[in-house]
């Protein structure tokens, strides 16, 4: 059986889950979905950062321990994750002693290779981002200078003695590796972003810290405990054996995609790579690189204020509701821009105008013509065209991490099946062959279209599925073969049911 893997971040324990947190791993979930119907096996994994000075520091304010503060905060990344019905294969956490395992086993190659050495740093240091800046790449804003880029606050000035990974060493070897890979991170203009920065030159980075104690020990020095960058990435390696299971490890590595956030690509795509280099380890086959969800004009972010937990637009919307809009309002890779009033907009138009409104017309109309019985669709209809491009679009979308693409694919098929219905007019003629004929057709369009949007309205496709008469979980189809023209039984009864998607106010 084909395997595909992939990852999202591993979010920061220092606040409860918010959209932003919930954008990249509905996208990642959707994926997933996809590939596990196209036969693969497929394993997804996500999970929860929780060493380093911003979690020592949120725990500290609370009054608590780090390790408490964690487990009070990590299960609601689990709970959250279950209610938006992401089907992750495992959860990994850094305080787990599978990953300190992994983590000391990687350092301890990094430096057996020679790439990782004492060093005195002084530098300008963000909490927030966990990263160093140099003067050149602070920003000035409301009349106050040296700001984090990111976060828009002041960084502090920290002098203290580290070990580094000396990550200048391998500009000439991750440009070549990218030269052999022009298609590892996608969108193309990432690459090019991620190539420019390596040509600019390369800074060694501090990989400890000597007067934080909340992390994994140096398996070398253990005075210091590892910091950030060999913490966080390492999850993606130790949550699949490193370090503990060398068979599940050779399995799965190297991961097909790791879903990331713009402002984490140096990170990921230059770090990360580098690191692995260095241990013997194959890079990654890819990464997708996604935008932000931004309100008002700004990156969502605890530091900001400006949160939007996503349970509460699940209360509104429904799971499948709110899926949907994260997934089809903004091209992966771009940025979006959240409004309350663009969700209810968007739901409105394609779920319950279009998607919504195809399925109650088809099954009022049988219902009315066929006796509830749904008739066989015919091998010439015109829908056939539209449903194999659908289906073609659909799954090269899919493919490229690009769900509003695939969207956008499968509603051209639901309004090509609402015209037809227009054009026809079945409502309007004597039961018979015509009538049955027509709506043959728009059943085994709702039937394909069940199967293209399993991975985005995983709860609304079986729905769908059910109530034109198929039996079994959606699930359970493989594809591209089940999406064929021609798979409605016909003979089946169809249920018109309560309203999918009933029209909300803004």
């Amino acid at each position: 059986m084909p395997r595909f893997s992939l990852t999202t971040p591993i979010y920061y324990v220092n606040a409860k889950p918010h959209l932003g947190h919930a954008y990249t791993t509905i996208v990642a979930d959707a994926v997933a979905r996809w590939h596990r119907m196209l036969g693969e096996d497929v394993h997804f994994l996500t999970g929860t950062d929780e060493h380093g000075l911003k979690i020592q520091q949120a725990a500290d304010a609370a009054g608590v321990s780090p390790q408490q503060f964690a487990d009070d905060i990590a299960p609601l990344f689990q709970q959250a994750w279950e209610r938006l019905g992401i089907t992750n294969d495992d959860f990994i956490r850094t305080t787990e002693n599978r990953h300190k395992v992994g983590v000391q086993k990687l350092l301890q190659a990094c430096h057996d290779a020679g790439d990782i050495e004492l060093d005195v740093y002084r530098g300008l240091y963000c909490v927030p981002c966990e990263a160093y800046y140099t003067e050149e790449e602070l920003v000035a804003e409301s009349g106050a200078s040296n700001l984090c880029p990111i976060h828009k606050k002041p960084v502090d000035a920290v002098e203290e003695e580290n070990y580094f990974f000396r990550l200048s060493r391998f500009e000439d070897r991750l440009l070549k590796w990218y030269a052999d890979h022009p298609t590892a991170i996608t969108p193309q203009h990432r690459m090019n972003e991620v190539v420019g920065f390596i040509k600019q030159g390369l800074n060694d980075f501090s990989v400890s810290r000597k007067t934080l104690k909340w992390g994994v020990p140096l398996p070398f020095d253990e005075s210091h405990v590892a910091y950030v960058w060999f913490d966080a990435l390492s999850n993606y390696l130790t949550a699949i054996g490193y370090g503990t299971d060398d068979a599940k490890f050779k399995s799965w590595w190297p991961v097909d995609f790791h879903l990331i956030g713009k402002d984490i690509i140096r990170f990921h795509c230059v770090y990360w790579p580098a690191m692995l280099m260095s241990a013997g380890i194959e890079p990654p086959k890819g990464w997708a690189v996604g935008g932000w969800l931004l309100v008002g004009g700004e990156k969502m972010s605890k530091t900001s204020g400006n949160v939007v937990n996503p349970l509460d637009l699940i209360d509104d919307f429904g799971v499948d509701g709110f899926r949907y809009y994260v997934l089809a309002e903004t091209p992966y890779g771009n940025d979006g821009d959240f409004t309350y009033e663009g969700l209810v907009a968007r739901y409105n138009s394609d779920l319950a105008n279009n998607l919504g409104n195809l399925l109650a017309r088809v099954a009022t109309v049988v219902g009315k013509k066929c006796d509830g019985i749904g008739p066989r669709p015919s091998e010439s209809s015109p829908l056939a065209a539209s449903a194999k491009e659908a289906v073609a679009a659909a799954q090269s979308a899919w493919s490229a991490v690009q769900p509003s693409k695939a969207l956008d694919a499968t509603w051209q098929l639901i309004r090509a099946t609402n015209s037809h219905l227009e054009n026809n007019e079945p409502w309007k003629a004597e039961p018979g062959p015509t009538v049955d004929a027509v709506m043959g057709d728009a059943l085994e369009a709702l039937r394909i279209v069940a199967l293209l949007t399993f991975a985005a309205v995983p709860t609304t496709a079986q729905a769908i599925w059910e109530r034109i008469g198929m039996s079994g979980d959606v699930s359970e189809q493989r594809l591209p073969d089940a999406a064929a023209w021609g798979g409605y039984p016909g003979g089946v009864q169809v249920t018109k049911g309560e309203s999918l998607f009933p029209r909300k106010q803004a």
